[in-house]
C-alpha cells in the first residue's frame, strides 16, 4: 500500500521503498531472551517462589490460575519508559504475592531482543508458544501506564473457556474509512474491532499455538506497520483463521479515580507525563518544512495557531521569502521524499544553533502541534541521551527491517541523537530518498533505539476512532484535508487554564473534525 509522505505532497509508492531495501542493516542475532529453542524445546521456565506458607481455598485457586497468564507488558528501552515498565511489572508482582505461592511470568518486549520488531508482537509467537504453549492458558499484554487489578483480572478471564481460541479486548472501532487502515471496511468500517492497547488485551494459549503454526508455515511478509492494533486484528482473523476480537467491558480506559473503577480489570493513567519542571522553551528549537507553494496557505495556519508557543523556530523551504521568513537551504525542492532537505536541518541545528539547544523538533508545514505539551513531556526525557521519539512506524519487521518515526506527526531529537547520526556514515540514498525511513534506518543501524509516543498523530482526529483519543492529551495531528485546521488546534491543541495548572485531561468540546 502507498502511504503519505511528509511536506510537500505526493504519494510514494512501494517500488520507491525498494531501493531502501538494500540498505537495510543485517537482522540481529541476539539470543532471545526467553531462552527457548524453536524446534521441538522444552519448557525450562523455572517460575520464582516466595518465602511464604501456601494459602488455602480461594487464594490457593487464585494462585494456580495466576500462574496461567503470562503477562507481557509492551515495554520500551528509553529509560524513562523502561523505569515505568519495571514499576508495573513490581506492582503486578506485589499483588500476586498476596494470592499465593508461585509467582507468574511478567516479561518486558524490550527485553525479548532477538527481534528488531519485537514491538510488533506476531514475530514472538511461535517463542510464546514453545515457551509457555503447554503450561499457561492465557497471554495477557498491556502498556506500560495500564494498571491491573490482579484479582479482577483473574475474575474476568475465569469467564472465558482458556480451551478455545479467545482474543480479548476493549473493542475500537472506525467510523468511517481512513488511510491509516488502508480503507479497509470501506463500506462499513463499524463492523471490524480491534484492541485498545491501553486497555490491555489477552490470547488465550490455543490461539496463541495457532497462530505460531500459521506463522511457521507463512512468514510474515515485508511490509508497514502503521497502526499495530488494527493490523494485529486484521491478521488474526483473517491470516490467522482465528476468532473476531471479543470485546470484554472489565478492560477499561477510565482513570484510577472513575466512578467505574470497581468494574474494571484495568484503568489507565491518562495523564500528560512531567517528571519534573518543563523544558525551558528556549531548549526547544522547531523547524517547519516548507515549499514555496504552500506559502500562503500553510504557513498562515502555523501563525494562526502553534506558532506562539515556539520560541525557536525557523522555517525552511526552497525559496527565500522574508515576508515568513523563510531560509532557503539551497535544497531543492522534491515533490517526495525530502531526505536531503531533513539532512540539511540536522546540519544546520547541529553547527548553526547554540550548543546549549537540547532538543529538535523537525514537523511539516501541515503539522499541527502542541509545543507547550512537548515541553512537559521532554522533562521525563534526557537529552544526553540519544533520544528520536514521535510516533513509531515500521517497515519490513517481519524479516528483519527497521522502526522508524512518521514524519507528519513529527520527528523529535536530543542533540545526542543528532551528533551520534552525522558523526556516522549513514545518509541519504537519494535526495528525494523517504527522510523518516531513512533516519529510521540510520538509527537502526547504529544501535539506537525508536521510542514511541502513542501522542503524536500522523493523521487527522476523525481518523481515530473517539474512544482511543478519548483517553489521551494529544501533542501533535497532521493533515489539512477537508478540516479547518486552526479549528482542530484549538479544541485538540491548545492548552487551557487548567491544564496549564496541573497538566489534568480536560474534557473539551471536540466535534467531528
Amino acid at each position: 500500500m502507498p502511504r503519505r509522505q511528509p511536506g510537500c505532497e505526493r504519494w510514494l509508492l512501494l517500488a520507491a521503498c525498494a531501493h531502501v531495501l538494500v540498505l537495510l542493516p543485517p537482522p540481529r542475532s541476539r539470543a532471545f531472551a526467553l531462552n527457548v529453542v524453536l524446534d521441538d524445546a522444552e519448557d525450562t521456565i523455572e517460575l520464582p517462589v516466595l518465602q511464604k506458607s501456601e494459602k488455602s481455598g480461594t487464594v490457593s485457586k487464585r494462585s494456580r490460575e495466576l500462574k496461567e497468564i503470562v503477562f507481557v507488558i509492551q515495554s520500551q528501552s528509553n529509560s524513562f519508559h523502561s523505569k515505568r515498565a519495571e514499576d508495573l511489572k513490581r506492582d503486578i508482582l506485589k499483588q500476586a504475592a498476596d494470592l499465593g505461592k508461585e509467582l507468574p511470568i511478567v516479561l518486558l518486549i524490550h527485553e525479548i531482543d532477538r527481534h528488531e520488531g519485537a514491538w510488533t508482537i506476531l514475530p514472538l509467537m511461535r517463542d510464546f508458544s514453545v515457551a509457555y504453549g503447554r503450561n499457561s492458558s492465557w497471554i495477557f499484554f498491556c502498556e506500560e501506564d495500564t494498571r491491573i487489578q490482579v484479582v479482577k483480572l483473574l475474575e474476568t478471564l475465569g469467564r472465558f473457556d482458556a480451551s478455545k481460541e479467545w482474543f480479548l479486548g476493549k473493542a475500537l472501532y472506525d467510523e468511517e474509512s481512513t488511510i491509516i487502515h488502508h480503507y479497509a471496511f470501506a463500506e462499513n468500517p463499524t463492523v471490524f474491532k480491534f484492541p485498545d492497547f491501553a486497555a490491555g488485551w489477552a490470547l488465550s494459549i490455543p490461539l496463541v499455538n495457532k497462530l505460531a503454526i500459521k506463522l511457521k508455515s507463512e512468514p510474515l511478509k515485508s511490509d508497514f506497520t502503521i497502526d499495530l492494533k488494527h493490523e494485529i486484528a486484521l491478521y488474526i482473523w483473517q491470516k490467522g483463521d482465528g476468532p473476531h476480537l471479543t470485546p470484554v467491558s472489565e478492560f477499561c480506559t477510565d482513570d484510577m479515580n472513575s466512578y467505574k473503577v470497581d468494574q474494571c480489570a484495568t484503568t489507565f493513567s491518562n495523564f500528560l507525563p512531567l517528571c519534573k519542571e518543563p523544558v525551558k522553551k528556549e531548549d526547544v528549537f522547531v523547524a517547519v518544512k516548507t515549499c514555496r507553494k504552500f506559502h500562503g496557505d500553510r504557513i498562515p495556519v502555523v501563525k494562526q495557531t502553534w506558532e506562539r508557543e515556539a520560541a525557536l523556530i525557523e522555517y525552511y523551504s526552497d525559496y527565500a521569502d522574508i515576508s515568513i521568513p523563510t531560509i532557503d537551504l539551497g535544497v531543492p525542492n522534491t515533490e517526495r521524499g525530502h531526505c536531503g532537505k531533513t539532512f540539511a536541518i540536522l546540519e544546520r541545528f547541529l553547527n548553526h544553533s547554540s550548543p546549549r539547544t537540547p532538543w529538535l523538533v523537525i514537523v511539516d508545514d501541515d503539522t499541527l502541534i502542541s509545543i507547550f505539551r512537548l515541553r512537559k513531556l521532554l522533562s521525563c526525557y534526557d537529552p544526553n541521551e540519544p533520544v528520536f521519539l514521535g510516533e513509531r512506524y515500521g517497515y519490513g519487521l517481519g524479516t528483519g527491517g527497521y522502526s522508524y518515526i512518521t514524519g507528519g506527526g513529527g520527528m523529535v531529537f536530543s542533540r545526542t541523537a543528532v551528533q551520534k547520526l552525522l558523526a556516522s556514515k549513514c545518509r541519504c540514498y537519494s535526495m528525494d530518498a523517504p527522510d523518516d525511513m531513512v533516519l529510521g534506518m540510520c538509527f537502526s543501524g547504529l544501535g539506537i533505539p525508536i521510542t514511541h509516543s502513542p501522542l503524536f498523530h500522523q493523521a487527522r482526529p476523525m481518523d481515530y476512532p473517539k474512544d482511543y483519543l478519548s483517553h489521551q492529551i494529544p501533542i501533535s495531528f497532521h493533515k489539512h484535508w477537508n478540516i479547518d485546521p486552526v479549528k482542530v488546534y484549538f479544541t485538540w491543541l491548545a492548552p487551557n487554564a487548567e491544564e496549564v495548572l496541573n497538566g489534568k485531561k480536560v474534557g473539551y468540546n471536540r466535534e467531528d473534525l
